[in-house]
């Protein structure tokens, strides 16, 4: 397993690095629709990347930040309220949030389906879902994908088409735009 616990201070000051303008542009778009302060959830937020780019484009949002790795959450922004917990189990009543915010964590997720059912439970009517992970269809996907289960990750990393259609399986109406070997899903419950 990467021990994630220990990471924080590295990922804090170099994570942002790996999210392209194209994708903090596509994480602009997907919020200009969300309500003003509106509660918004940052799931395996690691450090709060997701939040604090969201933050830049929305300061007006209240965000909160859930991952399983306290050494990580510890470099959270100040704005962040913060929740140890696993995408699996999450400690919200049912409707809690308008947005939730996934970057590069799905494929970290033990149980994708059963965390798809718990983002449903959690989101409010019509909720949207925006998630930036890695293209397991391409070279460069599939080497990461490959490299983490090595490392002993979960290594859940989905070509768009097929995370497409296990949440249109869940009740979501999902948009896909690809960057390379990423991609974002910008995804709203029907």
């Amino acid at each position: 397993m990467i021990p994630f616990n220990h990471l924080g201070w590295i990922f804090k000051h170099f994570g942002p690095l790996i999210y392209p303008h194209t994708v903090r542009r596509s994480l602009c778009r997907f919020l200009k629709p969300v309500s003003n302060k509106a509660s918004v959830l940052d799931l395996g937020s690691g450090t709060g990347i997701m939040s604090e780019l969201a933050y830049a484009c929305r300061d007006d949002l209240h965000f909160t930040a859930v991952d399983p790795a306290e050494g990580m959450l510890k470099f959270s922004a100040e704005y962040i309220k913060i929740h140890k917990g696993n995408a699996e189990a999450l400690p919200f009543d049912a409707s809690s949030f308008e947005a939730i915010l996934i970057g590069e964590a799905l494929h970290h997720f033990l149980d994708v389906d059963k965390s798809i059912r718990e983002m449903v439970r959690v989101l409010k009517n019509e909720g949207r879902l925006f998630i930036y992970d890695f293209d397991s269809s391409t070279f460069m996907g599939n080497a990461l994908c490959r490299v983490e289960k090595i490392l002993g990750e979960p290594g859940n990393f989905f070509a768009p088409e097929v995370l497409k259609e296990r949440l249109e399986s869940h009740g979501f109406s999902v948009h896909i735009s690809q960057f390379g070997y990423r991609y974002t899903v910008s995804a709203q419950l029907l």
